[in-house]
Parts: structure tokens; sequence; C-alpha cells
């Protein structure tokens, strides 16, 4: 037994004495007022110093994506920082390339302002904005996963279909400190006072359980973005996407987006997976959508139908019916292009099909 309790207490100490030269940092160590000079002085901060500069930046109303909500877990807030800010830690090496390390690309969660700095960060951050929301819907689309639409009243949000938001959880149960989650945007751009998402419960998920557990309509909330760079290019390529579960939440919002605008001439076919009919949802949305947009095609499909389960859609995997439609129902004389929205796994393995099919042109969201 002592060799179990060994490492326990080790890990233990380990903590204190960490949240110990934390707390003494903070209030022994005075560094002032400090500078942070934005892209060349674009943007100009004046701030106090001894935070992490992903807190710093966000006082300022300068958000950077943080899907794990500053926790060092997701390595979204990334920067370049011109100024010596000391070696890179371990907790950065895991997100950083080596092309990264050689650009002075730093994680602003793990860095501490301490003195003036230089940073640099994509221009179209500065349109991210923090929201103040009201819950107005919970919809149960499946057994795990709710639509979630937010009102913002009066304020307007600006973004392109494929975007994502960070919603921001409150302490709730044993969770103690707010986080953030990252969540891609299901409503049309033209719906610029509310925000819709589609979110699965992950087991033990603090965000999503917090949602499917605990959210009320009428809670009031924040949400931070838009963020992302996901979006349909401006060629008139066929566009071949593929999603399962909540990766339907971009293209919900592209194919609306494309409906409402007009552009129905260029070709899409969206693929969705899921295992049996209890995982479908919004099926007749989409097959609405095909009566009104004749080059829109929707292929649902089944990996694991139940034996007793009515369905005459497609059924196997969805790399083996994408693989099937490639070779033969989408035209390849036309360009191609192809969108993929989901776990790493799947956007992976359906990367390799469209790659061998002769699809070298592929846009993702990636769910890590």
């Amino acid at each position: 037994m002592e060799f179990l309790i060994a490492p326990i207490i080790v890990a233990l100490l380990a903590s204190v004495l960490a949240l110990v030269i934390s707390i003494l940092d903070k209030h022994v160590n005075n560094y002032g007022d400090v500078e942070i000079n934005i892209n060349r002085d674009k943007k100009v901060l004046n701030v106090k110093g001894g935070d992490k500069l992903l807190t710093t930046l966000s006082s300022k109303g300068v958000f950077l994506p943080s899907a794990c909500g500053g926790k060092g877990g997701c390595g979204a807030c990334k920067c370049k920082i011109s100024t010596d800010v000391g070696p890179i830690l371990p907790t950065e090496k895991p997100y950083l390339s080596a092309e990264e390390i050689d650009q002075n690309v730093r994680l602003a969660c793990q860095i501490k302002v301490k003195k003036n700095l230089d940073i640099f960060i994509p221009e179209e951050l500065f349109d991210a904005k923090e929201f103040s929301g009201v819950v107005e819907e919970i919809n149960d689309l499946t057994y795990d996963i709710k639509e979630v639409i937010v009102s913002i009243g009066d304020e307007s949000i600006d973004f392109v279909s494929g975007r994502y938001i960070q919603l921001v959880v409150p302490p709730y149960g044993i969770i103690k400190e707010s986080t953030q989650r990252a969540y891609s945007i299901s409503s049309k751009p033209s719906e610029k006072n509310k925000i819709a998402m589609l979110i699965r419960l992950i087991p033990d998920g603090i965000a999503t359980t917090w949602v499917h557990n605990y959210m009320k309509v009428g809670e009031k909330l924040k949400l931070i973005g838009p963020f992302g760079k996901f979006e349909k290019s401006d060629s008139n390529s066929t566009m071949v996407c593929i999603a399962g579960g909540s990766g339907m939440a971009p293209f919900k919002s592209m194919f609306h987006d494309m409906l409402e605008k007009g552009e129905i001439d260029r070709e899409v076919w969206y693929f969705f997976g899921a295992r049996t009919t209890k995982d479908l949802f919004l099926l007749k949305e989409f097959q609405e959508m095909e009566k009104e947009w004749p080059n829109f095609h929707f292929i649902p499909a089944l990996s694991s139908p139940l034996p007793d389960e009515e369905w005459d859609g497609e059924k196997g995997l969805i790399t083996d019916i994408l693989d099937k439609y490639l070779k033969t129902e989408i035209d390849p004389s036309k360009h191609r292009e192809g969108f993929l929205c989901g776990s790493p796994g799947m956007i992976g393995a359906c990367n390799n099909i469209l790659n061998h099919n002769g699809i070298q042109d592929i846009f993702y969201d990636n769910f890590a």
C-alpha cells in the first residue's frame, strides 16, 4: 500500500508548492505598469504586469482563441512574441512546431506579462468580442446533442459561416472556476442578434455536462468570438462535405447562408455519418433543402443500424459511402473541394479517401 501512498503525497506536495509559488509571485513581485505593443502599433495596451498574457489581453478587449479556457490544454492561443520572454516551457512544446518555435510563436496562456512586450496576432482577432447573452431555447436533437440558441439582444455579431464561438461556462456543482469551450456556430450570419450551437454531451465534460444538466432557458451567459478560419471557398468548385454528430453545426450555417444568398448554382454533396437512427437529426430540414436547391445532395449513412430499425438509406462506414459516390456519382471532370468537420480520426480517414480520388484542396474544422 505504501508504494501507492508515496506518489500521491509527492503529487499533493508539488501541487501545494506550485500554488504557494503562484500566490507569492502575484502578491510579492510587483511588475508595475507594462506596455503591450500589438502588430507594430496597431494597438498599444497599457496594463499592470503580473498576469498571464491571455488574461491580460482579454481584460483589455483583445481576445485570442482558447478552447480550454487558458488551461494550456488546447494550443489555440498562439501569438508571435518578438520580445525575449524566456525559453519554451514544457507545457508549450506539444503544441508548437519547429517552424513556429523558430518564429517565436508562444502560447499566450503560458506567458506571464513581466515587462514591455511586442506581439503579433492575426488582425481578424481584433473583431472578436465578448457578448452578453440569454439562453432563448434548448432543444433536444438526439439523446446526446442539444441545440442551444442564445439571444444577444441589441448587440450584433458579424461572422462568416463556418466560424466558432467560445462559451464561457460558470462555476457549478463541484466545478469551482469558470472555463471556456469552443463550439461551431450553427445559425446563419444574417441572424445577427442570436447565436446557435449544437452541443454533444461528452462523458465527464465540464462544459457539456453544464449545458446538458444545468443550463436553463432564461439563463444569462457570456460568449466570446467569433474565431476560426473554416469557411467555404469563393470558387465554383463542387463542394464535398462530410460531418458526423455535432460536426453538422458549421455546415448548417454554411448551407442556409448559401441558400439565402441564392448561391444555388454551386454543386454540394453533404455526407452525414451516424451509427444508428437515434444518432440522426435534422433530416427533414436537409431533405427540404434538396427540394429548394437542385444542386444540393444530402446523403445520411448509418454505420451500425440495429436489426429492427427501419432505414432504407445508405449503410456502412462514411468513408466507404464517400468513396463509392466519388467513384460513381460525383463528376470527376469538375474541380472538387473537400470540407470536413469532426474528430481527428474521422478527418484523417476521410482526407485519405478524398486524396485517393484526386481531391487535394481540403478544408477542415478539427474537433480536437
